[in-house]
């Protein structure tokens, strides 16, 4: 399989999953910062993915398949000894599947685009960070006491730390959220997490 991704993009969170359950994947950059957007040897990105983001997977069959809360589901679900999703149709798959929903519209959204982009004003730069920061209170809550989100290590985990990567560069602070920031550690100290930041270049 073939994983098309992007430098600063939540690609790196299927291919965090995959390096976890030993699923090895090609890795395909695309510049998603010119335009338009473009392969390595200039092929236009759209005809890989009309909708112009990245992650893509690219099955063995040639097929293609977008949205990273569904590249996560995916991916573990190919290797289900490594736990990294519940099972399917059980409570707690449905539990996973709510944080997955949960970061994808009220943190990878809130980020991106109103933190990327530098034309919208410092107004809706701070309200995209007071949000963001409300968000967080109730991740701060759920880690009191638990290693990761699920109590294991799970795609969700994946998916959060990926997106939290970009507080730096947009300047939202952590500070309040000590619970937060020993779990972005302790994840970052992953050997599959550190392996997969590797490639993610």
């Amino acid at each position: 399989m073939k994983l098309y991704y992007g430098l600063n993009a939540c690609s790196l969170a299927p291919l965090i999953v995959a390096t976890e359950a030993g699923i090895p994947l090609d890795l395909e950059k695309v510049d998603i910062y010119g335009e338009p957007h473009t392969l390595f040897d200039g092929t236009d990105f759209s005809s890989v993915n009309s909708r112009l983001y990245v992650p893509v997977l690219e099955l063995d069959d040639g097929s293609r398949m977008t949205e990273a809360a569904v590249l996560l589901q995916y991916i573990a679900d190919l290797a289900p000894e490594a736990r990294l999703v519940p099972p399917r149709a059980s409570r707690e798959r449905y539990g996973m599947q709510e944080w997955l929903n949960f970061i994808a519209t009220e943190f990878h959204k809130a980020f991106s685009p109103w933190l990327f982009n530098t034309d919208i004003g410092d107004a809706a730069h701070e309200a995209a960070r007071a949000r963001i920061a409300a968000r967080l209170a109730s991740v701060e809550t759920t880690l009191a006491g638990t290693d990761f989100l699920l109590g294991e290590f799970s795609a969700a985990d994946a998916y959060l730390f990926t997106i939290l990567k970009w507080a730096e560069s947009t300047a939202v602070p952590l500070d309040e959220f000590p619970n937060v920031r020993a779990w972005r550690a302790r994840i970052a100290d992953r050997p599959a997490v550190r392996e997969a930041t590797r490639r993610h270049v």
